[in-house]
Formats: C-alpha cells, sequence, structure tokens
C-alpha cells in the first residue's frame, strides 16, 4: 500500500489541507491519506489549542466524504509528546509493507532539523515538501545536503534520491492562502469562517463554542 500521512494540529482542519491531501493522493497515485491530529504537540504551547477530541472530531467531520481520506487517532493512544518518528513507526507496525509518504508544508519542511531524530524521518518515510510561492527546489536541495548528505541525486524535476534514504519529493500544489491561526482570529472577531472550512466543520465551531472571544476553547 502507498500511503500518505498529513500530520498537524488542524485548530481546525481547513479546505486547505484537504486540498493539499487530495492532490497529493493523486499525482503520487496513494491509496489512502492518513490524517493524524497532534495529541501533545512537541513545537506548540499554543492555549488555543482546543482539546484533541473537538479536533478529532472536526476532522472526521471534514473527511468523511471521501473514500480515501482516514484520520487516525494514533497519537492518541501513544504516550508522551507526540513526536513525528514514534508516529511512523507506529505506522509501520500497523501496516507492514507499506511505503509511507509523509507531507510538510515547505515552511516545516526547512525547519526539520530541530525535530526529534529528524534523519531518520527521511528513512522511514518519503518526504513530499509542498511548494510555496517564491521558493523553489533549489531550497529543497539545499537543506539536504546541509542537514543529511551532500550527494543526494535530483531526478527529473523535483525528486531527490540518496542511497541511505526514501526519495523526496517537491510536490506542485493549489496554494490555499488559509490558515487555522486566521479562522481562530475571524471566529473570536464574530465574523464569519464560511469558504475556509467545510460546512459542517463551521456548524461544529460554533456548535462548541470553539475559539470564542471569551477564550473559549472546549477544554
Amino acid at each position: 500500500m502507498r500511503l500518505g500521512i498529513l500530520g498537524g494540529t488542524f485548530n481546525p482542519v481547513h479546505l486547505g489541507h484537504l486540498r493539499a491531501a487530495q492532490e497529493a493522493l493523486e499525482l503520487l497515485n496513494l491509496d489512502r491519506m492518513l490524517f493524524i491530529p497532534s495529541a501533545l504537540p512537541p513545537h506548540k504551547t499554543d492555549k488555543s489549542i482546543a482539546a484533541f477530541e473537538h479536533r478529532w472530531r472536526m476532522l472526521t467531520l471534514a473527511t468523511g466524504d471521501n473514500p480515501a481520506f482516514r484520520p487516525s487517532d494514533l497519537e492518541r493512544h501513544m504516550a508522551g509528546k507526540s513526536f513525528t518518528v514514534n508516529s511512523l513507526r507506529k505506522l509501520h507496525e500497523d501496516f507492514p509493507g507499506s511505503d509511507l509518504f509523509f507531507l510538510v508544508g515547505l515552511d516545516a519542511f526547512l525547519e526539520m532539523a530541530t525535530w526529534f531524530r529528524f534523519i531518520d524521518l527521511f528513512r522511514l518515510a518519503s518526504i513530499v515538501v509542498l511548494n510555496r510561492l517564491g521558493y523553489g527546489t533549489e531550497d529543497v536541495l539545499a537543506f539536504l545536503v546541509r542537514h543529511l548528505a551532500e550527494n543526494f541525486v535530483q531526478s527529473g524535476e523535483a525528486v531527490f534520491t540518496h542511497p541511505d534514504f526514501r526519495p523526496v519529493y517537491y510536490l506542485p500544489s493549489t496554494r490555499l492562502d488559509i490558515s487555522s491561526t486566521h479562522i481562530r482570529k475571524l471566529v473570536a472577531e464574530g465574523r464569519s469562517a464560511r469558504y475556509l472550512v467545510p460546512e459542517p466543520v463551521l456548524s461544529y465551531i460554533h456548535a462548541n463554542c470553539l475559539y470564542g472571544v471569551n477564550g473559549i476553547n472546549g477544554e
């Protein structure tokens, strides 16, 4: 199985997440895309992060109409902080023989050297870097050469290979300028977040008073 993985806080999940996942699914010929909400994000201490159950429920609502999309509560059942390397190892146990493709935005990719045991990530999964305006393949290659190994080879337009690591892809994707931070700000200000998140997610946010002006986050 060719298994895509999109992790994040999903606070809340929005159309940018869903569109990026769909394009990766098609361009890389993936069989399934797992959405894995972080239980205890190691790089975030923001108190506006909604409780896991709310983020999980919103993700379930957002992906329910796509049979190739599967939410996974893997990290809810793992002890300690939600380190990506541990999640990928667990996925290899749960899906033996599968090829893993880990999606990451370019901003996050360029910070991966700060992640826990980050070099192991490039052995456990193919890293799929989602493009960003103003950046290109040269930025991906520069990171790989600086932090992993000098002799990466660029194959085709946007695939980087090395005998010690899984392939790294620089994937063209539709850039939707949507952020969870902006959505939370809109909600807190009493403005509409319609057309930024799926309608069932928007209804859930309002029904559960998430991200409100009084700092309510459903915890």
